[in-house]
């Protein structure tokens, strides 16, 4: 599987650097070690020669006549036949059949513009209002527009469909900036806060995360800093008893106590990660906000130059609300990465273009469901094929 979730080398020996953790999610495990040299240099023993035994010769005038007795060959055995297995499907291409699936309703209008024989006027404007409709925003839409008219221009494309694959390739470059993969390692631990408006998707991402991380031998300690809803305690307490890491909880705790209490634990016990779920936020609630301002600050306390990742979680359903999700969280906490999920409803995937064109956040993972698998990293010429093609 394709991925650009990595691993750094840790502060202290900066001179190795980043790491790259596998594709899959998982860790390659070591190689059978090459024979030494001296092992290499030892001759051979050559195996000993059977015995000859001479039987003496019979009282008798006339000598003894040995007939020497074959010894019987065991017949080689046969191996039973054993069916070949069938292929597995790769990761990828399962997840991209998902999320084609997940972006159909969004995809389905705009793929519709090029059903027509003639490249004319009225194909960009259905086109305008498709991804106006798909909430790419006014921006990049005229974006998108004025570089597909280019590179019609100069590729003399006569066909709509031939048209429609070079808004793939449209698409792909406007999102290329948002490709990023999330980095741990380089801090120990490496401390995230997460946050989000209620109903996002937030504490489930978290989940997913941290079940990724356990499994690539990250050592993983959760925060529940999210202390003014007891569902939320509980949710992310099934998520740490099922991947099988620590979490740090106070009911009706101070969430920045909680942080604080959480990273300084994550240092004590040799964490390589620490996650701050954070309580539902509207930009609109300032007093919230500052709130959450102040758990960045506390965090900072506990260890200098955290958080290394302030994660928003964005609902791919809410369309340019999630744009100004984005901008409102960037300027009050500085986002270094984003989360988008549910773009299996009746999700506006263009959404993305928006952010693209106006904030260019990294996006680090989408998501297409609740399952465990439904949760990857983003790649921009997969996403613009999902949607257009």
């Amino acid at each position: 599987m394709f991925s650009f979730f990595k691993k750094s080398a840790p502060a202290p020996a900066p001179a190795e650097g980043p790491t790259l953790l596998p594709e899959g999610w998982t860790v390659k495990p070591a190689s059978t070690p090459a024979p030494t040299p001296q092992a290499l240099a030892t001759p051979p023993v050559p195996a000993p020669a059977p015995a000859v035994v001479v039987a003496p010769a019979a009282p008798v005038a006339a000598p003894a006549v040995v007939v020497p007795v074959p010894v019987p060959v065991p017949p080689p055995a046969v191996a039973p036949a054993v069916a070949a297995p069938e292929p597995a499907p790769a990761p990828r291409q399962s997840w991209m059949d998902r999320l084609r699936a997940g972006l159909r309703k969004t995809g389905g209008s705009i793929a519709g513009v090029f059903t027509g024989t003639r490249i004319d006027d009225q194909l960009y404007e259905e086109l305008e209002e498709a991804l106006l409709m798909a909430d790419a925003g006014v921006k990049a839409t005229q974006f998108l527009l004025d570089d597909l008219k280019r590179r019609v221009k100069d590729s003399k494309a006569t066909d709509p469909q031939a048209v429609r694959a070079l808004l793939v390739d449209a698409l792909a470059e406007l999102l290329k900036p948002l490709e990023k993969g999330l980095e741990v390692g380089r801090f120990t631990p490496t401390v995230m806060m997460v946050v989000g408006v209620n109903g996002a998707g937030k504490t489930t991402s978290i989940g997913k995360l941290t079940r990724h991380l356990a499994e690539s031998d990250q050592k993983v300690l959760l925060a529940a800093a999210d202390t003014f809803r007891a569902a939320a305690r509980e949710q992310l307490g099934v998520w740490a008893d099922r991947t099988q890491v620590e979490i740090i909880s106070q009911e009706g705790g101070d969430p920045a106590a909680v942080s604080f209490d959480a990273v300084s634990a994550g240092r004590a016990r040799g964490a390589d990660v620490v996650i701050a779920d954070t309580a539902g936020r509207l930009p609109t609630q300032l007093h919230l906000m500052e709130e959450l301002k102040k758990i960045k600050r506390v965090i900072t306390k506990a260890q200098e130059g955290a958080p290394h990742e302030v994660l928003l979680v964005v609902d791919g359903n809410t369309g340019q609300n999630a744009l100004n999700q984005v901008k409102a969280f960037d300027e009050a906490l500085g986002l270094t990465g984003l989360i988008v999920t549910k773009l299996d409803g009746t999700a506006k995937g263009g959404v993305l273009a928006a952010i693209a064109r106006e904030r260019a956040v990294p996006v680090y993972f989408i998501g297409v469901g609740e399952k465990l698998e439904d949760l990857e990293t983003f790649n921009a010429r997969e996403f613009a094929r999902a949607l257009l093609e």
